[in-house]
């Protein structure tokens, strides 16, 4: 691959006479790549920015796209969901373990450049994720992908590694900020503060994990006990 960029949309809270929550991070697309040399890349981006007129930016300046693709594109999802998968062999299947989890997951991939309504889709993509806390029952988890990548550009092992990348950013970053923050229970939510409060646990987990920190929520408790702690750590970054 020639290289590749993430995008991810930050988290932010509905203020009255506004749009939904995300909504104000759709323009703000094709502004942040604006300034980044992008030609050759791979853009992943979640659902949010599966969106008809960010393909056509990325086309435009030379780049390809991974766009996962959920329930807020109804009409994209269901022509996903209704490709005959069933008779789509098994393109690439993985399996993980780790923080008391089991994960497999199986990856088929069907080429689509006549058959579905997106700018410069080439290849769409079904993912079925298989989960096993410790203790806990297997949950199933399907997901779908559209990419601009033909199959004598990526194949399917290829491919697996950069959703897995994308979701990495999910796991390593926004999960973190979401469980060990409690980032969506924050009373901030006029202006930019959302924005300035997301920047300042970006660099709090940065920090911690400079510092070693195996587990940011473990770490947070050792430097909550004694207020000297925490710019102890700063200072040895």
């Amino acid at each position: 691959m020639p290289g590749s960029e993430g995008g991810r949309a930050e988290k932010d809270q509905p203020q009255a006479g506004t749009s939904p929550p995300g909504r104000p991070y759709i323009p703000m697309f094709p502004t942040l790549l604006d300034s980044i040399e992008i030609t050759g890349a791979v853009v992943t981006a979640d659902a949010l920015h599966a969106q008809r007129s960010h393909a056509g930016y990325l086309a435009g300046r030379g780049a390809h796209y991974l766009l996962i693709v959920k329930r807020n594109q109804p009409g994209l999802h269901a022509q996903l969901a209704a490709l005959p998968w069933r008779q789509v062999p098994v393109a690439h299947q993985a399996r993980d373990r780790g923080h008391g989890r089991t994960e497999r997951r199986t990856l088929k991939v069907t080429a689509v450049a006549r058959g579905l309504a997106f700018p410069h889709a080439a290849q769409a993509i079904q993912i079925v994720r298989r989960r096993q806390l410790k203790g806990k029952k297997w949950s199933t988890e399907t997901c779908y992908a559209v990419t601009s990548l033909a199959i004598t550009q990526a194949n399917p092992a290829q491919l697996a590694a950069i959703i897995r990348g994308h979701w990495a950013i999910e796991d390593r970053l926004h999960w973190v900020r979401d469980m060990d923050f409690g980032e969506d229970r924050s009373q901030v939510r006029t202006a930019s503060g959302p924005r300035v409060m997301a920047s300042l646990r970006n660099l709090v987990i940065t920090i911690l994990r400079l510092a070693g920190a195996g587990s940011i929520a473990a770490a947070l408790r050792y430097h909550a006990r004694r207020p000297s702690r925490p710019l102890q750590t700063i200072t040895k970054c």
